[in-house]
């Protein structure tokens, strides 16, 4: 292999594969990225055997192809120090060396032959989804954060994709809350897998600098390829059967708070500091259209509370929510005036945009409240 690079160029496709390289792997080869230059692309793959990420660059100056292991650490930093300049890159296969040469130096890095890297695995009878990347992010974006970390039930620490005929839908929850964003423009194979936390971060941020760049989706029952741009995210899917989770979603929720979603999480923010440290409850009294929110500690004699306007459309009502969740929430929700449709002091709130600004868009989000004490 023989070959010229932009040294900046390099760097930031050996940055964008590196996420997926494990920090300590049980098989050697996995802590290396594998090199693959064919005519004048340059494939990087990174891989923990359960997600792999590929990256292609194009090279200008190619004198010989080839394939090879480089430690993925040790590339990686030698790049990080170099300043913006062509890079040459020549291996030497007899001693299992890749020499890097830069304007004022050169380096030795040690390689590994391929052979032991792991393959792709071969979809059987794979399904298919087409979507813009700022759909795609938008979705992951707005569910992430509420996937749970369960061992016994494994299935609730991913994003659920549900895909139907009308409409591609994206569920997490982890029993405490949940988060549904649906696109009614968004279609394709009738199916649904549930994608793990990490490929999901991987490709929330490898999408965010995209715009409306198609990602194309294809899946089985164990894997799921996601190719957009020049790159390819691989990974294998949490097995289980999902949730029946629309027939948790309250139809008849009908005392109505509408507020601004920032007076309240700012609100929220402020008087959760004097939150009961293990439980962070605070309470939400809501009538005349004000709501009310308090927390007390009594072991550490604090309390706070705040009141905020609203419009509200109900009964009277008192009820508690742990402040994390609802923080969380309130942050993750891209509109600037909500509604939180509540039933009595025992069942889910259902947090909704006040309108729908985006047609095709529909975000709901469900909080459980906590016992009053």
């Amino acid at each position: 292999m023989r070959f010229t690079a932009t040294s900046t160029d390099f760097l930031q496709a050996l940055l964008s594969v590196s996420k997926v390289i494990p920090q300590k792997a049980g098989i050697k080869i996995l802590e290396y990225f594998l090199l693959e230059l064919e005519g004048n692309s340059l494939t990087i793959t990174g891989s923990d055997q359960e997600t792999t990420l590929k990256t292609i660059m194009s090279i200008d100056d190619v004198k010989e192809e080839g394939r090879i292991a480089v430690p993925a650490v040790l590339l990686t930093n030698s790049f990080k120090e170099l300043p913006t300049q062509p890079v040459e890159f020549i291996t030497d296969e007899d001693k299992n060396v890749v020499t890097i040469s830069w304007a004022s130096g050169t380096a030795n890095i040690p390689f590994a032959q391929p052979d032991e890297y792991p393959e792709l695995p071969a979809l059987v009878d794979p399904k298919r989804l087409e979507v813009s990347a700022d759909v795609l992010s938008d979705g992951i974006n707005s569910t992430i954060y509420a996937t749970g970390d369960e061992q016994l039930r494994p299935v609730m620490n991913g994003i659920f994709f549900d895909i139907a005929e009308e409409s591609t839908t994206l569920v997490a929850s982890n029993a405490h809350k949940l988060v549904c964003y649906t696109r009614t423009d968004v279609k394709g194979d009738v199916g649904s897998f549930v994608l793990p936390k990490k490929p999901a971060n991987i490709l929330k941020n490898n999408l965010a600098r995209l715009a409306d760049e198609p990602v194309t989706i294809t899946f089985d029952k164990q894997n799921a390829f996601f190719k957009f741009e020049k790159q390819l995210v691989v990974c294998r899917l949490i097995e289980g059967t999902y949730p029946a989770y629309k027939s948790v979603i309250p139809k008849n929720n009908n005392n109505i708070v509408t507020v601004s979603r920032a007076d309240i999480l700012n609100a929220t923010r402020r008087v959760a500091v004097c939150a009961n440290q293990a439980t962070g409850q605070i309470i939400f009294n809501i009538k005349d259209n004000t709501l009310k929110i308090t927390a007390q500690d009594l072991d550490m004699s604090m309390s706070a509370n705040e009141a905020i306007g609203c419009e509200y459309q109900g009964d009277e009502m008192t009820i508690g929510f742990k402040s994390q969740f609802l923080i969380e929430i309130l942050s993750n929700l891209p509109y600037d005036e909500i509604c939180i449709k509540l039933a009595d002091p025992a069942k889910a709130a259902l947090l909704q945009p006040a309108k729908q600004t985006k047609p095709e868009e529909e975000i709901c989000a469900l909080l459980m409240p906590m016992r009053l004490s």
